[in-house]
């Protein structure tokens, strides 16, 4: 199968195109950094095709990992004769930005006999504001063809896939091979000159991005509106979710009211009530936080906000050890510490990478939302503070986010302040996006995705332990006794660790269930209150949890070991495969184990001092 190749700067519109060509639905966004691999796909024009989507390039001399990964891919693919030509995307309102890359990129093709395309993108946004590039001419500047194009609209596809099908004849017909011997200071005069020819006359599109830098970059302002952004999205988490979670719940506790009775044989009876009602159904009813988390974040990617997030955070992550630059990944493990890891590859400095990756799993992901709702629910009233402008338990999810990363940061300052030579690294350069409304279908599209992969993902994990659970806390007895149970054997072997934390056998067992994935922890935790509950309605696990005489200190232990304790396989994985080693794995499991254990029982006895004084 041929190949062509989508490469560009970062914030180009690469993987908006990428999508618009396969059918495919990668995720998009406002900020560099969100392409970080090679991706690939079959035209919709031509499946026999194959298009490829290259992490964002600012120059063929790499400083960053994904710049370097894009770069080792390219040289790779030029030399290989399946290759039949090169899209590059420039940002038509930034030429200046992409020029230069543009010009290695067309030398490089050249120098191996390969056509190139070069898409001025965001065509909409010029023409928004009554502004225009002559294509034309810059296409006899650059020697290659040059497409006038809005990934967003669809403008310019046409166009672009009469090139895509005649490129190769059009291309040694009509081109020249105007920059084969050029050097590389030569490229940058070449590629100031066209800036300055055809890049856009006036500022009216940067003074509409400073005007609002003004205050979102404002020392004061900027600092103050960050804080309430970020408690706003944990807010939205209870309150625009909570019609959906009412919903599901309400949807299963019907199907159990319809299903239930008419199972005659009581095992199976007990199994569909507490393995899949109790067990798998209580996780089911967080899945609609996970769609509010993602699709806030999304907003915030989308509009431009995120960068500018980052350099708000770069003076104080710098007191940590780290960078701006680290804000990104740290936010993307707000959904899941892997994409939060390979979102690290942009970080330049192998250093602050690395102790990215320190900090990257103390991230509160989406595993652990449906933990802390349910402890929350459990232990927070649902009641307004401030004359209603607070939830508590908003600011309850605000405040453990919050210790999650205040933790990740601590950890990054202890390891930066033990190795002196971790602060001699590069400077901080990131590029700001211009300001932008969000795209609504592509963002509800990737958060129902992300919603519906956190359920294939995490589903039949949860649905084995369940019925693992199920079947050791059911039998010899059935289900008359759980403490008699075989589970309940167990559980007493282990209940000696957690009964510092004033935990019982029951929450061991749904702990160590969790190192699988934290979110087994609520499933498990359903399936047992369900074999210990005598009634056959599906009663929600928070009211389980608070009729069982849990302590609040122990839910607050619980809650702190969650926020600190590495209990993904997969995060392990990703991080020996970005580190190339087992060591920083297994040494960051058993420590943060310790450590999550440790902050736990602090907390535990903390609480139950001041309760008893």
């Amino acid at each position: 199968m041929n190949e062509a190749l989508i490469i560009g700067s970062p914030n180009s519109g690469k993987s908006l195109l990428f999508n618009r060509l396969t059918g495919l639905q990668h995720k998009v966004a406002n900020f560099p950094g969100i392409t970080v691999d090679v991706s690939s796909g079959t035209s919709l024009r031509n499946p026999d095709l194959k298009l490829v989507d290259f992490p964002g390039v600012y120059s063929l001399h790499p400083i960053s990992e994904e710049e370097r990964i894009a770069v080792r891919a390219l040289k790779k693919s030029l030399k290989t004769d399946r290759l039949e030509y090169v899209i590059c995307l420039l940002d038509a309102t930034r030429l200046e930005k992409g020029l230069y890359f543009a010009l290695q990129l067309i030398q490089a093709c050249q120098q191996h006999n390969k056509p190139v395309i070069v898409l001025a993108n965001m065509f909409d946004i010029l023409h928004r504001h009554s502004l225009n590039i002559d294509t034309g001419a810059l296409s006899e500047a650059l020697g290659v063809p040059v497409i006038a194009m809005s990934a967003k609209t669809g403008q310019g596809f046409e166009e672009l896939h009469n090139e895509m099908s005649g490129s190769i004849a059009s291309y040694h017909k009509n081109y020249t091979k105007k920059f084969l011997q050029a050097s590389d200071s030569e490229l940058v005069e070449t590629a100031h000159r066209l800036a300055h020819e055809f890049g856009l006359k006036g500022d009216l599109l940067i003074k509409a991005q400073a005007s609002l830098d003004a205050f979102f970059l404002h020392s004061f302002l900027g600092t103050a509106s960050f804080f309430l952004i970020m408690y706003l999205l944990f807010q939205s988490i209870f309150t625009w979710a909570a019609p959906l979670m009412d919903l599901v719940d309400t949807g299963l506790s019907s199907i159990a009211s319809f299903v239930l009775p008419t199972i005659t044989s009581s095992i199976v009876h007990d199994f569909v009530k507490d393995a899949l009602f109790g067990g798998f159904g209580a996780f089911l009813v967080f899945v609609p936080q996970i769609f509010v988390l993602t699709l806030v974040v999304g907003i915030l990617e989308d509009s431009g906000y995120m960068a500018r997030a980052a350099v708000i955070c770069h003076k104080p992550l710098r007191f940590f050890g780290l960078t701006g630059k680290s804000f990104i990944p740290m936010l993307s493990g707000v959904a899941c510490a892997i994409p939060g890891i390979y979102a690290a590859r942009t970080i330049e400095s192998p250093t602050k990478r690395w102790l990215t990756y320190l900090a990257v799993p103390l991230m509160p992901c989406s595993a652990r939302l449906p933990v802390y709702a349910l402890l929350i629910a459990a232990f927070i009233p649902a009641e307004k503070v401030w004359g209603g402008l607070f939830g508590l338990q908003g600011l309850a999810m605000f405040g453990i986010y919050f210790f999650g990363i205040f933790c990740g940061l601590l950890v990054t300052a202890f390891m930066s302040k033990a190795r002196p030579d971790f602060h001699k690294d590069q400077p901080f350069v990131l590029e700001m996006p211009p300001y932008r409304f969000p795209s609504w279908h592509p963002l509800l599209r990737h958060s129902w995705n992300r919603s519906k992969h956190f359920v294939t993902k995490a589903g039949p994990t949860i649905f084995m332990v369940t019925v693992a659970v199920w079947v050791l806390g059911y039998f010899p007895n059935h289900g008359t006794d759980l403490s008699g149970s075989w589970l309940g054997g167990l559980g007493k072997l282990i209940q000696p660790l957690f009964e510092p934390l004033g935990l019982d056998w029951k929450y061991g067992v749904a702990i160590l269930t969790s190192f699988l994935a934290r979110e087994v922890f609520v499933g498990t935790l359903g399936t047992l209150f369900g074999i210990e509950g005598a009634v056959d309605d599906v009663m929600p696990l928070a009211e389980q949890i608070q009729n069982s005489g849990l302590m609040l200190s122990s839910g607050i232990a619980l809650l702190v070991f969650f926020a600190l304790a590495l209990q993904c396989f997969s995060t392990l994985v990703i991080l020996q495969k970005e580190t190339g080693s087992w060591k920083l794995p297994v040494q960051m499991f058993f420590a943060y184990s310790v450590f999550a254990y440790l902050a736990a029982w602090i907390s535990y006895q903390s609480i139950q001092f001041f309760m008893i004084s």
